[in-house]
């Protein structure tokens, strides 16, 4: 998902360190636009020009074979040729090679309007750290007919941008929107490493995660201008990768809270079979064990794995600090870990040597299984959850070290 990304000086247009750092660097990513190319530059100038803004055109070029690259050097913009393929490492270089303070990102494709990007800078200039455009009419937005698929209008964006809100607190309407400003400084605080169409999510998410200043602005979607080929984007693809990359940084829903669901079934489980409680006509006994064991299990395997990526997410620098981590960490470390880890490992092998015991009393014969297996199974589960607690709490100190 994240590679090196580097761009060719040598077809930039001059020297950028002979001429004045604009105040704006509007982006944009192309892979054989010259089609709608032209247009997009042409709406970008005038609005710079329009409004007093000192800017530059940068057109982050991934490998068009069409004469883009033609298209935007004869319109006065920088091309930078961009390497590594990709969406994200497309908008990466042009945004590493941009010298203006203020970032505004747009398709190349005549999709936005850059009219409007003056409505952006404005809101940059206010302080804000992230201004994100908003084509939906929950946000204020405008869809043209015909400029959004209905399955992407109705349901994909309205669905991921309101698990945004949810599980990262995102105050924006419209995550995929492609039309969007932000302060250079900001963008490289965020260390972003998705060089795919995950780029757009990935920026909104850590922003809120970071508690980064947002703002959202309405704005318009036409229908994409492009007749040469068919729009990048791949719906049910591309809707994987952005659940995928959600499900990434949100440990606590793909890890933490489907562990705690397994260990509270299994906890259930147990306090019906272990007395063999009947309901109904429903005997709940050894077998209720084994299969409450194996959720518990389970659980608390997943409950362990969402601190494992939760760690190293923030040693790595991909998440933010949790104080609510640390917190636990305070009360929960190392020794303690194998203190507890090792009692549940001796409780364990204690249930068990008692099972081997009444197979004595009988000679090592038959055994009444639906009694013995109330001393073998949480026997079992203990040793095991024992066993785990021992070895996570040793890699989760690993991977809470720091590195340089």
């Amino acid at each position: 998902m994240a590679s090196q990304i580097s761009f060719n000086p040598a077809i930039d247009q001059y020297n950028a360190e002979d001429a004045p750092a604009p105040e704006v660097s509007i982006v944009m990513p192309c892979l054989n636009e010259s089609d709608t190319l032209a247009v997009c530059i042409e709406k970008a100038q005038r609005a710079l020009a329009d409004h007093g803004i000192e800017g530059e055109i940068i057109v982050a070029d991934n490998g068009s074979t069409d004469g883009s690259q033609e298209i935007a050097r004869r319109m006065d913009a920088r091309v930078i040729d961009i390497e590594a393929r990709g969406y994200g490492s497309a908008l990466m270089g042009g945004i590493l090679a941009a010298r203006g303070k203020y970032i505004l990102m747009g398709d190349s494709d005549d999709s936005y309007d850059f009219l409007e990007a003056p409505r952006f800078v404005e809101k940059l200039r206010e302080g804000y750290d992230l201004v994100q455009g908003c084509r939906l009419p929950s946000g204020g937005g405008k869809v043209m007919p015909k400029a959004m698929p209905f399955l992407h209008r109705w349901w994909g964006n309205p669905m991921f941008s309101k698990l945004a809100r949810w599980w990262f607190r995102a105050p924006i309407n419209d995550v995929y929107c492609g039309l969007r400003g932000f302060t250079k400084e900001f963008y490289l605080k965020l260390d972003q490493r998705c060089t795919g169409m995950e780029f757009a999510t990935e920026m909104i998410i850590k922003a809120s995660l970071y508690d980064a200043r947002i703002a959202e602005i309405p704005v318009t979607l036409h229908p994409d201008g492009r007749k040469a080929h068919a729009p990048h984007l791949r719906s049910f693809r591309d809707g994987w990768r952005t659940l995928r990359f959600f499900l990434m940084y949100s440990p606590r829903w793909l890890f933490l809270v489907p562990g705690a669901i397994l260990i509270l079934a299994g906890l259930a489980g147990y306090a019906l079979a272990m007395p063999g409680v009947t309901l109904r006509g429903i005997t709940f006994d050894a077998h209720t064990l084994l299969f409450a064991s194996l959720a518990i299990l389970c659980g608390f395997q997943s409950i362990i794995f969402s601190v494992f990526t939760k760690t190293f997410a923030i040693s790595e620098g991909l998440m933010p600090e949790d104080h609510r981590l640390t917190r636990l960490f305070k009360i929960i470390n190392l020794e303690r870990g194998l203190i507890v880890g090792a009692v549940s490992l001796i409780a364990g092998i204690a249930l068990l040597i008692i099972a081997i015991n009444q197979w004595r009393e009988v000679s090592f014969g038959r055994l009444d299984y639906s009694h013995t297996m109330r001393w073998v199974i949480p026997g079992a589960t203990l040793t095991a959850l024992g066993f785990q607690t021992i070895l996570s709490s040793f890699f989760i100190s690993i991977l809470g070290m720091r590195r340089r």
